[in-house]
């Protein structure tokens, strides 16, 4: 059985066979303690039965091969506050199981619990995968953000959709209307 758990400073020293996937951005190890100490409840782990990492999101989850790591941020004022995925990531072998949706279940509530309008999360163009999983979950393509990954071996940088999902916050659906035209990452607030 599945077990979800919070995050531990340990982990980070568990999880390289999630982080190695080429679609996963990986983070220095200061990045990774700043989430933990700054948005714990947003950092997560799905450990398998025989203690194996299975994924993990940055916004919650990271262990287990499956994580996810997030945090909230933006402004109240404006309609803004949200949760964000900054990753999510399930290792291959324990793929197509339904982790990443918990997963993502889970960082949504806590957004709700947070009294956010909406979860946000970049997505590369390319990942048509992770694009319709997460359209399947509820999410839409608000923007395109062009340029926002870098490319490696001379390739030219690559574009992510910015997708979201109101929350019952937003009552009028506000924060999911698309934006009419590509957006820069020096555009992004």
């Amino acid at each position: 059985m599945t077990t979800l758990r919070a995050f531990t400073c340990d982990d980070l020293f568990r999880f390289n066979n999630i982080n190695l996937d080429p679609l996963t951005e990986t983070y220095g190890i200061p990045f990774y303690l700043q989430y933990l100490a700054h948005w714990p409840e947003y950092f997560i782990v799905a450990e398998a039965p025989g203690g194996e990492l299975m994924g993990y999101s940055a916004a919650v989850l990271m262990l287990c091969m499956f994580a996810v790591m997030g945090k909230a941020e933006g402004s109240v004022a404006r309609e803004e506050w949200h949760g964000h995925v900054t990753a999510l990531s399930v290792a291959p072998e324990f793929r197509r199981l339904g982790l990443a949706a918990k997963l993502m279940e889970l960082l949504e509530e806590i957004s709700e619990k947070k009294g956010g309008f909406f979860v946000d999360l970049f997505v590369r163009v390319s990942n048509q995968v992770a694009v319709n999983m997460y359209k399947q979950l509820g999410y839409s393509v608000y923007r395109t953000v062009l340029e926002y990954y870098s490319a490696s071996s001379g390739e030219p940088d690559e574009d992510a959709y910015d997708m979201r999902k109101a929350l019952s916050r937003d009552t009028e659906k506000k924060s999911v209307i698309p934006l009419p035209h590509p957006v820069r990452p020096e555009d992004i607030e």
